[in-house]
């Protein structure tokens, strides 16, 4: 389980994970990305936990995959690299809890691939965000090129791919790379603000909802409205559903259980 490159807590349905090698700018190298693949696969099975964030010690969020390590790769551990930052990014993304990724600074390169699989991004006013890959004479290797253009559009996409420019939150909000730029001080209060709104809520309606969103976003409207029926009726097989309809006709906060 997770050492010294990851700082977990959990407290009220919260889970903060926060990337802990600020001596080279929390790069993601292999014990790092396998540390988060079991960090992830461990709060997403337990129940006390409703939502995930993450963030980053220091300066940045996260500088990018450690090129130190990288650089003698055979073109076989470059595969297999990628092979596990797909496969973490996969399980932050199919998490069935929200995840929440907080940009405290610099989010390049891999680092943003790992925000990009997160299910909302919120930023501080100092954060900068780009995938420079091409300067290095390489692309993305984390799902960088698929999650970013489904995110802002192709030719966004193409535009920071290809330039590798490292752009201000401000810019990365106005093209929807970014969900919301608070001031440095203010990122991470707002951010458990935002995690404990939505711990309140019923989990189930939340793995549900995140569910049939990420299944449902690269089919057609009347297929995904097929998967939103079902995930609909299912609700109503659950107690959580009887106490939030109970709660609301009593006037009062539901307590959800999870079932």
């Amino acid at each position: 389980m997770p050492g010294n490159n990851l700082i977990l807590k959990s407290e009220g349905g919260i889970a903060l994970i926060t990337l802990n090698r600020p001596h080279v700018l929390n790069a993601l190298n292999r014990e790092v990305m396998s540390e988060l693949y079991e960090t992830f696969v461990k709060f997403g099975r337990d129940d006390k936990v409703r939502v995930i964030v993450i963030t980053g010690n220091g300066k940045a969020f996260a500088a990018g995959a450690d090129i130190a390590e990288m650089k003698d790769y055979t073109p076989q551990e470059a595969r297999e690299f990628a092979q596990l930052g797909h496969k973490t990014m996969d399980t932050v993304q199919n998490t069935g809890k929200p995840v929440i990724a907080a940009i405290n600074g610099y989010a390049l390169g891999g680092g943003l691939e790992l925000a990009l699989a997160c299910d909302i991004i919120l930023a501080s006013a100092n954060a900068l965000l780009g995938v420079p890959e091409v300067n290095l004479g390489t692309i993305q290797g984390f799902g960088g090129t698929q999650r970013l253009t489904r995110l802002v559009g192709k030719n966004f996409a193409k535009e920071l791919i290809f330039t590798a420019d490292a752009i201000p939150a401000g810019k990365a909000h106005e093209m929807g790379l970014v969900n919301r730029v608070y001031p440095p001080a203010d990122l991470l209060p707002e951010t458990e603000k935002m995690a404990q709104k939505i711990a309140e809520k019923g989990p189930v309606a939340l793995r549900l909802a995140k569910k049939v969103i990420e299944n449902g976003y690269d089919k057609k409207l009347p297929d995904g409205c097929k998967l939103e029926i079902e995930a609909f009726a299912e609700c109503f097989t659950t107690s959580d559903l009887k106490e939030g309809m109970k709660a609301f006709l009593e006037k009062r906060k539901p307590v959800f259980t999870n079932r």
